[in-house]
């Protein structure tokens, strides 16, 4: 039965296999969920049975049109509805975003959610991955990801705020400014898929600013906030322009009855919501304290309902999570299967105490050891290899990013390094942060995405399997060998800040606002590259400043086009822009 159930695991799809997959493999008692990134607290008790007693209309009828659900969902977030189109599920949004508004290339920071790179890649487009560094905890610097859009001449960005899986957070005003800088990309996409669980600033949603601007699309999802995965419901905001042309690709009824019935509940549930919100917080802080005391666990600064952490040195991510379920009935997220990401880290969702502790508990037996099973980690703090689980990924990520990139440029398109329309590719470290590389090592170890510690015009150089001592030049007294620097671990997590309420006054809720006109193109903010015309397409498959193309994490020469798919009171309710009462 463990076997069975394990082996649901090993496959090459981007997501964990669905909680009634692992039913049907086991009984499914006693298994804590530590996988799916879900608002425990919400909906309440109360509610589950309501929906319990009116399961039998729910499932017989027809839902309403997703218009009437659209406009009773808009005027709890005071919104216009022109300036809205609901989904069944995000993922459904991405997809008429990416077949109506992607029309050649798409830029995204990764590690991310696996949609936004593996969605235009089936449908033939060029993916413009912009690593996250892991020396720098995984942190967007937006004035290098605008350089690197502009190197590419991508045509259409992506931010997620906060980022699946690290749960970095960036500032309202930091992405105003860049969808201001990339105001004449065809699109820019803010995914604010976790962003009600951010605590980090009063109102970070830009869906206000979204609307104001031509070519802005800000994704927000309700299944993970609500704690209703299997409902599948989101909406996306922007101005009345392009919200209008995804709505009138989506069938009137892509909405069911359960959502339907649960977006006309929540008027007299805002109190309960909120306060859902304010302890997935508290448990945060909370279960980041807990696991940051583990030896050997780092664990990363999120504003997102869950935590990335990376294993102690030694430990295999697949092999942990094995053990954590068929040991201790855990489900953890193993990330060896996101790209930019390896087995080295998890994902861990935000849980109540009672089950942080269990989680604990059964990672010191897992990774330290018990008396009927070895540990995980064999030697901890010796060594740097680790099996990773995405080695292909790591080694073109040391290719294109390292010394070989003009060559292997060069070579995508059967020209030399100073062929007519192609920029040549920059050494490594321009565009993007880069860790310090005090001593070489091999390719695969370490983080998930290896840098190397230079470029040089010739093919990458092979690190030696150990780093060597090196001799200073001769001086009176005896040569002294130089010792390697040790790298340096990300810091400790910052203490979280707690959101203040707003101070707007309650009152019910008025008409929904006219929708707003469209103004023309903002201009560009000094502190970003200033918008420039690239001098020549790059062509498939072709790295630019230590990009990764969609087609080289896959494994093919990029050259060729991949084959299209087919085809308790409403005043207290939290408005769209943030956790501000309705006004």
């Amino acid at each position: 039965m463990a076997d069975n159930v394990t082996s649901l695991f090993r496959s090459n799809a981007a997501h964990s296999p669905s909680m009634a997959a692992l039913a049907r493999e086991s009984d499914g008692a006693g298994l804590v969920d530590f996988c799916i990134p879900c608002n425990p607290y919400f909906p309440t008790p109360a509610m589950f049975e309501d929906m319990a007693a009116r399961l039998r209309d729910i499932i017989t009828y027809y839902p309403s049109s997703a218009d009437t659900i659209t406009a009773e969902l808009c005027s709890l977030l005071r919104l216009p509805p022109q300036c809205v189109a609901m989904g069944n599920g995000s993922t459904e949004l991405i997809t008429w975003i990416d077949h109506l508004l992607v029309r050649e290339s798409l830029a995204v920071p990764v590690p991310t959610f696996g949609r936004w790179t593996d969605q235009p890649m089936e449908t033939g487009k060029r993916v413009d991955m912009f690593p996250l560094q892991e020396s720098g905890g995984f942190a967007l610097d937006l004035a290098q990801y605008a350089e690197f859009i502009r190197a590419r001449g991508t045509k259409v960005a992506v931010i997620c705020n906060p980022n699946n899986p690290d749960g970095g957070f960036l500032h309202k005003h930091a992405i105003v400014q860049f969808m201001d800088a990339m105001a004449d990309l065809d699109l820019v996409v803010i995914d604010e898929s976790f962003l009600e669980f951010a605590d980090a600033e009063v109102e970070p949603s830009v869906v206000q600013e979204a609307m104001l601007r031509p070519n802005v699309i800000v994704l927000r999802s309700l299944g993970k906030n609500f704690g209703l995965h299997g409902i599948r419901f989101g909406y996306l905001v922007a101005n009345p322009s392009l919200a209008g042309r995804i709505r009138s690709m989506l069938p009137k009824w892509n909405l069911n009855s359960f959502a339907e019935h649960v977006v006309f509940m929540l008027k007299e549930h805002g109190t309960e919501y909120q306060q859902s919100l304010h302890q997935v917080r508290r448990d945060r802080m909370d279960m980041s304290g807990q696991l940051s005391s583990l030896p050997g666990l780092t664990v990363y600064p999120s504003q997102g309902n869950f935590l990335f952490v990376r294993l102690p040195v030694g430990a295999e991510g697949t092999v942990v999570r094995d053990r954590m379920l068929t040991e201790h009935r855990l489900l953890v997220r193993e990330c060896g299967n996101k790209i930019g990401s390896s087995s080295r880290f998890l994902r861990l969702v935000v849980r109540p105490q009672v089950d942080v502790r269990r989680l604990v508990s059964g990672l010191e037996q897992v990774l330290y050891g018990t008396p009927r099973r070895g540990a995980a980690v064999p030697e901890q703090a010796t060594g740097t290899g680790y099996s990773s689980g995405t080695a292909a990924i790591d080694r073109l990520v040391s290719e294109t990013n390292g010394a070989g990139t003009q060559g292997l440029a060069a070579q995508a398109v059967g020209a030399g390094p100073g062929a007519p329309g192609l920029p040549a590719a920059p050494a490594a470290g321009i565009g993007m942060p880069l860790p310090a590389a005090p001593s070489p090592v091999p390719v695969g170890a370490g983080g998930g995405m290896p840098m190397p510690a230079a470029a040089s015009s010739g093919p990458p150089q092979m690190p030696q399997q150990a780093p060597q001592p090196v001799q200073p030049p001769p001086v009176p007294a005896p040569p002294v060998p130089q010792q390697p620097v040790p790298q340096q671990m990300p810091q400790q997590m910052p203490q979280q800040t707690v959101r203040q309420p707003s101070q707007h006054p309650l009152a019910a809720p008025g008409p929904v606002p006219a929708p707003v006109p469209v103004p023309a193109p903002m201009p560009a903010v000094a502190s970003y590259p200033p918008p420039q015309m690239p001098t020549g397409p790059t062509p498939p498959g072709v790295p630019a400043r230590g990009g990764l193309t969609a087609a080289q994490v896959r494994g093919t020469d990029g050259l060729s086009q991949a084959p299209g798919t087919s085809w308790s009171g409403a005043q207290s309710w939290p408005e769209a822009a943030g956790m501000a009462p309705l006004s």
